[in-house]
């Protein structure tokens, strides 16, 4: 064979290989990252809590864009479940994903003096943290994967809240940052402009799950949950379908198939309720106010203070709950505890074996709290 035949045989070869590439690549496809779910609640509001504000705007951003001609629509989550942080990533990669949007609901510190003002939507893409907020923001969000019992396995060795952890971003390239950049100005001047959210910019954190999406990927911040009148905000039906229309409009705008949109519904059809949940698992929780403090455990003796026993962790929160919320309704002995920037909590106090602890929790504690699972303990803190 001379060199003329193999040449045009290699020709051959890569027209069909980007043949197949393309009937395979059917539309751009949009990865939307409703963030939380399931154990994991995120940041907890007065009202409401961030997993469920995130699934409520995730799923109003769907519902505007389905039937967009060139527009493929996939979703790590579409209810109330745990998806560990690599596998929305995996999501997104085993789809092929064009774009990757990670929904997430802000908060900042109980301690913090802004706290009931701070406001505001902002756009991260991954990249240096270059202020020490958007550091505790990427840490708080990572933080996510403690809840994973092999996390530091699966994610090699990374700790979320170790500053060492996070050079690994700043030493990494992110071939897709332009386009990232460019679809989150986009995402930020429409949740502000017609959200009618403060614009806190587009900015830059060590985030896993946008590490490891192989496309340009951004994680958005609706507002701040802490904050009474932007909660009613995220919270309300007129929150949700204004945030929801922005990204839409904003994934329309980038994707070049706004042309391709459906018409927006009459006033005459109804549109659907968002279906906010209790930020606690129990469907009927009764007011904060009116729930009798829970007795706190019994803690272990100070002689057997190095000795490991097993705990039942049931909630875990980026914010403080307070004591006799009606989050712990069903719970007995609930105790606080604070790690890597989260409020964990456990009921039930210390056994002797794990599966002590899990007959506990079978009998006292699945009912309202489903996603209750085993830790160990060790010298008044949670031990791997």
């Amino acid at each position: 064979m001379n060199i003329l035949h193999k040449t045009l045989l290699s020709v051959l070869f890569l027209l069909c290989s980007f043949a197949v590439f393309a009937a395979g690549k059917d539309g751009f496809t949009v990865v939307l990252d409703p963030g939380h779910g399931g154990k994991d609640y995120g940041a907890v509001g007065v009202l409401t809590n961030e997993k469920t504000i995130n699934l409520n705007v995730a799923l109003e951003v769907r519902r505007l864009l389905d039937g967009t001609a060139g527009l493929n629509i996939v979703m790590t989550r579409d209810d109330d479940r745990f998806i560990p942080l690599q596998e929305r990533a995996n999501i997104a990669n085993r789809n092929h994903g064009d774009l990757f949007i990670s929904i997430h609901v802000n908060s900042v510190a109980k301690n913090n003096k802004n706290r009931l003002n701070i406001s505001g939507a902002s756009v991260y893409t991954l990249g240096l943290h270059r202020t020490a907020s958007n550091l505790e923001v990427a840490k708080r969000e990572n933080a996510v994967m403690e809840l994973e019992s092999d996390y530091s396995t699966k994610y090699q060795g990374f700790d979320p809240n170790s500053t060492e952890s996070y050079i690994m971003f700043e030493l990494s390239q992110n071939k897709h940052l332009d386009q990232s950049i460019s679809f989150a100005d986009m995402a930020v001047e429409r949740l502000c402009r017609n959200a009618g959210r403060r614009n806190r910019g587009v900015l830059q954190a060590g985030f896993w799950v946008l590490h490891a999406s192989a496309m340009p990927s951004v994680l958005i911040e609706l507002d701040f949950i802490c904050n009474p009148t932007c909660e009613k905000f995220l919270h309300s039906k007129e929150g949700v379908a204004k945030m929801g229309r922005a990204i839409a409009d904003a994934i329309l705008q980038y994707s070049g198939t706004a042309a391709a949109a459906p018409q927006p519904k009459t006033e005459a059809e109804p549109q659907p309720e968002p279906k906010p949940e209790p930020a606690a698992p129990q469907p009927k929780a009764e007011p904060v106010d009116t729930v009798a403090p829970i007795a706190a455990s019994t803690t272990v003796a100070a002689a057997d203070s190095d000795r490991l026993t097993y705990r039942i962790q049931i909630l875990a929160s980026a914010t403080r709950i307070p004591d006799g919320s009606a989050h712990f309704k069903g719970a007995e002995k609930v105790e606080e505890f604070h790690q890597g920037g989260w409020y964990k909590y456990t009921a039930g106090g210390d056994f002797n074996s794990s599966e002590e602890a899990s007959a506990y929790a079978r009998k006292h504690l699945r009912a309202s709290f489903p996603q209750a699972f085993i830790i160990k303990w060790k010298n008044g803190t949670r031990v791997n």
